[in-house]
């Protein structure tokens, strides 16, 4: 077998376990197939596949084979794969049998905890006193939007209990586990393992980031807190109370503005004037909050984007959100996490190398890098000039100045406590791992969950308490949370790039190209410094989030002052079609379709969710 056939072949093999291990893995976290052990038995498939050391000298010996190939474009192509094949399996390898299989029952219990944990349901209490079941979305949006105190109170409770759930119904012992897999190849604890792998970096350099940040941030978040507790009182620093005591009315204010009916429409809009095409993909979005699905939006491609012997094999991808348009706030979140998890898409939908290794979610490719290409789109939404485009009532009314201005009196007070609750996770992972079998207790783990908060949050309590976090259970997720802080560091370089260069951003149709040729094509080719590199012409800095998180209300409302006056002298941009299939699912029900157009297809869902929710 020649070098060209061996790369061919790896791919092929590659497509096929992926893509089981994928499907399975839809259908369960969606909740329309509970057929879990057929989701492990794929998902340890999977890992046998991508952490067999036998593949390294194999990869190194066809390395070799490939330099003596005639045909020149032949030769680079062919070792251009071969390369990213031998950077996954260098990262994933997993050398031993003792390693193999800790990491066999890691699987396993993990999809058994995540089975209990689908079927354990959180409840709280609504307005009316009836006890209501309830996703973790629905119980985030309930404690930043309700005006009740004691619902609040009521939805805060239902997630300090989960806590306690997960605490002696397994998590401790995933915990222990994940440190003996760890340890068993050579690392102190899994925190430590997963920061070599997810990021290739030390765990001690990675706290050198974040403790810089922490210290950069700390003064103007402490006034935030004293301010706010001598403008509301002590109890707006109450976990129930605090992110309502900054957010509540805005939310309300801006809730009329931003229904989810309209959701997919601004997003397919959106997306085309930016000029972003997602190269012929297959899009299947599940958007809607139902019972026994997992309650945090993702991005996962069933099928990697790349070429295939000179062929494009578009991708396939399913996205999910959580919405519950009928609550207050959801929708504006319902948005969000569709342009974050669209943003993930058209990331993995143009990865234009020549093997599925360089275009899927999983180490080699940072969380960092990931993270920056879907958080770049959401952080659109929070523009004046982005608000002044899409954000319209029922009657076609342009949002007032005035809330958008309220908006920014309400965040920007506390864009140093938005990052520094991401901040803390990673502080509050490396201290668990750090313990030993013999400490970890639910009365210890939980000690120091709150005093991870006290000491970034200022808070008794994170209004989003730290267990309760999804990603902490995920084999994929855990101990990479740091991941978006570092893309939000990218982010602003990136929109401060572009904001230099362009002077704006909001339907820039220079922007979806430059990001795809900068940041998509190369994949995990790439370093995620290098592709900042590429673009900005810069190395990565963390400077410009810094800034952003410390200027002032009146600053910041000065930038989007100039983004509002400037939109009248921007010449009107069509949407371009996004260049994809796209199907949206409620479960296994289908709600609309491109298959006409995109048109028809937001016509579509919007009469259906204004047919189910009434807006």
């Amino acid at each position: 077998m020649s070098a060209t056939d061996y790369l061919n072949q790896l791919n092929q093999d590659y497509l096929r376990i992926h893509r089981t291990k994928e499907d399975f893995f839809w259908q369960t976290y969606m909740g329309v197939s509970d057929d879990h052990q057929g989701s492990t038995a794929a998902q340890t498939q999977w890992t046998a596949f991508v952490s067999d050391a036998s593949k390294i000298p194999q990869l190194e010996q066809q390395i070799t084979l490939a330099q003596s190939i005639v045909d020149t474009q032949e030769q680079q192509q062919t070792v251009q794969g071969l390369n990213g094949w031998l950077n996954m399996f260098r990262v994933n390898a997993i050398e031993g049998e003792s390693a193999q299989t800790l990491k066999r029952q890691l699987i396993e219990f993990e999809a058994d905890l995540f089975e209990k944990k689908q079927a354990h349901q959180q409840f709280y209490t609504n307005e009316n006193g009836e006890s209501v079941a309830a996703s973790l979305p629905v119980l985030a949006s309930t404690i930043r939007a309700s005006s009740s105190e004691a619902v609040r109170q009521s939805a805060h409770n239902a997630l300090v209990e989960l806590e306690q759930w997960l605490l002696n119904n397994g998590f401790l012992d995933l915990v222990k586990l994940r440190n003996r897999f760890a340890r068993s190849l050579g690392y102190n604890n899994f925190f430590d393992y997963s920061i070599e792998k997810t990021e290739n970096m030390s765990s001690s350099a990675l706290f050198t980031i974040l403790d810089d940040f922490e210290e950069r941030t700390r003064a103007a978040h402490q006034h935030s807190l004293k301010h706010l507790a001598a403008e509301k009182g002590l109890a707006a620093l109450k976990g129930y109370n605090f992110n309502y005591s900054f957010a509540g009315d805005v939310m309300r204010e801006l809730d009329p503005y931003v229904p989810f009916s309209k959701s997919l429409r601004r997003w397919v809009e959106s997306f085309g004037r930016l000029n972003i095409d997602y190269s012929g993909a297959e899009l299947c979005l599940d958007l809607l909050d139902r019972e026994g699905k997992y309650p945090n939006g993702f991005c996962h491609g069933p099928v990697p984007s790349f070429f295939d012997q000179g062929q494009w094999i578009a991708a396939q991808v399913n996205f999910t959100s959580n919405a519950k348009p009928d609550q207050v706030g959801s929708g504006f979140d319902g948005i969000n996490t569709l342009f974050h998890e669209g943003g993930h898409a058209a990331h993995f939908a143009n990865v234009k190398l020549n093997a599925p290794c360089f275009s899927q979610e999983f180490a080699p490719t940072s969380m960092a890098y990931a993270e920056t290409q879907s958080m770049f789109c959401d952080s659109l939404l929070n523009d004046a000039d982005w608000l002044k485009q899409y954000a319209r009532n029922e009657q076609g009314e342009v949002i007032p100045d005035s809330i958008i201005k309220a908006m920014i009196a309400s965040r920007q007070p506390f864009a140093a406590y938005q990052e520094r609750s991401i901040l803390v996770v990673p502080y509050f992972e490396r201290a668990l791992y750090e313990l030993s079998d013999q400490e970890l207790s639910a009365e210890r783990a939980t000690a120091l969950a709150r005093e991870c908060e006290f000491n970034i949050l200022g808070l008794e309590c994170s209004p989003r308490p730290l267990m309760a976090i999804p990603h902490l259970l995920s084999d994929d997720a855990a101990c990479s949370y740091q991941g978006y802080l570092l893309a939000h560091m990218a982010v602003y370089q990136t929109r401060a790039y572009f904001t230099e260069r362009f002077g704006y951003l909001s339907d820039n149709p220079k922007i979806g190209p430059l990001l795809a040729e900068h940041y998509w094509k190369p994949g995990n080719s790439l370093s995620h410094t290098q592709t900042i590199e590429s673009l900005t012409g810069e190395g990565f800095s963390a400077k410009y989030l810094a800034e952003a998180c410390t200027q002032s209300v009146e600053q910041a409302w000065e930038k989007e002052l100039v983004k509002i006056a400037n939109l009248a002298k921007r010449p009107p941009v069509e949407a371009a079609s996004l260049n994809a299939s796209i199907r949206v699912v409620d479960g296994a029900r289908e709600l609309a379709s491109n298959a006409s157009s995109d048109s028809e297809m937001c016509d579509q869902f919007e009469q259906y969710i204004v047919a189910q929710y009434g807006r």
